[in-house]
């Protein structure tokens, strides 16, 4: 049995020493959930859903670029709102990403997400 493989992507905000960024386990990868923080400035990319549903995306597909993966290989997306009222919002910005290919997905409302995030994304794709 191999053993998973933490990733850790530089230039992106630093992981919580208590996880990694992602794991891969032979062909899969796990990214841990993701949160619109630009990395440039280490805050969230704004105030409103779309902001950071399209930066914890970003951030998601660089740490599977890293890995030797991409967006076309997600085969499963968790979604986790503070404002269930508001998936429609994360769903526009969701499609720009995930337009031909459908992955499984689950969204799921949140009391509280880390720095008042209104979203927080994580992935399981193939290599």
């Amino acid at each position: 049995m191999s053993k998973p493989v933490p990733l850790t992507v530089p230039g992106l905000p630093p992981a919580n020493p208590t996880y990694s960024q992602a794991t891969v386990l032979g062909d899969l990868v796990f990214v841990s959930g993701q949160l619109g923080i630009d990395p440039m400035t280490n805050r969230l990319a704004g105030d409103d859903m779309a902001s950071q549903t399209r930066q914890a995306l970003l951030n998601i597909e660089r740490i599977l670029q890293e890995a030797g993966s991409s967006l076309d290989r997600v085969a499963r997306c968790n979604l986790y709102l503070t404002d269930y009222g508001r998936l429609a919002e994360a769903n526009a910005v969701y499609a720009e990403f995930f337009s031909d290919h459908k992955p499984a997905k689950t969204g799921v409302g949140v009391s509280a997400l880390w720095g008042g995030a209104l979203i927080e994304i994580e992935v399981t794709a193939t290599l």
